[in-house]
């Protein structure tokens, strides 16, 4: 019997389809999974019962996250939450975890390391560490909310070449806030 523990689920392989045109965005890693050049197969192993990774739009560049427990984050605290994910990417890819806007928009939420990045090798769940940055209220997450956004990306590889000078710029060597941008400066 062949091991279909490291082969990807693509969408017509999928027993649980709901929708008439193939696409179920409760459970595809990705809108039109494996017919666009730019859609990249993302073993998944779900640890707890939570969705798959899934994109709310057709476009959207990062997929949605949840969090597998209830939380209080308190006033400017912080807290790592679990997201029920672990996955495996392809060599040359790596997995970016960014804020949701809506939570930061509407309750101050952001994602302490943004983004956080998941390398290729990585195999463990996928926890996102959450802050409030507001002074007096807390945030309370239930199971199953949306609290990142997973954006996964093609990373080239660097290779560090020491050199006693740098070639000049127009930028030089002006770092932050030398663009200017902000009237009070």
């Amino acid at each position: 019997m062949p091991d279909t523990a490291s082969q990807p689920v693509t969408p017509s392989a999928r027993p649980d389809r709901g929708h008439e045109s193939g696409h179920d965005s409760a459970h595809d890693v990705g809108h039109d999974v494996g017919t666009d050049a730019s859609t990249v197969d993302v073993l998944v192993t779900l640890l707890d019962d939570v969705p798959t990774p899934a994109y709310a739009h057709p476009g959207d560049a990062g997929a949605d996250l949840v969090t597998t427990v209830d939380v209080e984050i308190p006033p400017q605290g912080r807290v790592t939450v679990p997201t029920g994910v672990a996955i495996a990417l392809p060599d040359g890819y790596a997995a970016f975890v960014h804020p949701r806007s809506g939570l930061a928009a509407k309750h101050g939420v952001t994602v302490v390391n943004a983004p956080g990045t998941i390398d290729a090798g990585y195999r463990g769940e996928i926890k996102v560490i959450l802050l409030n940055t507001d002074v007096a209220e807390p945030v309370r997450l239930s199971r199953g909310d949306r609290v990142a956004q997973l954006v996964v990306q093609r990373v080239e590889h660097a290779r560090f070449l020491v050199a006693t000078t740098l070639p000049g710029s127009h930028r030089g060597s002006g770092g932050l806030g030398s663009s200017g941008g902000f009237a009070g400066s």
